[in-house]
């Protein structure tokens, strides 16, 4: 006997299924905290979400833009998560910009080499040695 598909699941674990999210728990605090919005307005953890739908996720300092175009309320492999939804084409674009961003910022302020090596040391040692 087969299964009907759903018209509609909970948020959270559509969240949880598309693999936004890795635990259930980590969704709803992500919606009671205002990271994700439905269509344009604020969600709650039990908000039916259709086919159709627009989803924005914050996640660290990306943004998603998503239609959801599946609906499950399994957890399944990635390549069946990402069916789930198509991300929009302006969403994409702004979010691997900013990447692009903080990437170019973190070289230019990145570490330093670290620790000195053991030449480093000696060169170090060589030329206190000379100023005494």
């Amino acid at each position: 006997m087969e299964r009907d598909l759903p018209n509609t699941v909970r948020l959270d674990k559509w969240l949880w299924a598309a693999r936004f999210y890795k635990t259930r728990g980590l969704a709803v605090e992500a919606i009671e905290g205002g990271k994700v919005e439905v269509n344009d307005d604020k969600a709650k953890r039990a908000k039916a979400i259709r086919v159709g739908d627009r989803v924005r996720v914050r996640l660290g300092p990306y943004e998603w833009r998503l239609v959801v175009r599946g609906l499950s309320e399994r957890r399944g492999p990635a390549s069946e998560a990402q069916l789930l939804y198509e991300e929009e084409a302006e969403g994409k674009l702004l979010r691997e910009r900013h990447a692009a961003q903080l990437k170019a910022a973190h070289q230019a302020f990145g570490p330093e080499k670290g620790r000195p090596t053991k030449k480093d040391r000696r060169d170090i040692e060589r030329y206190r040695r000379r100023d005494e």
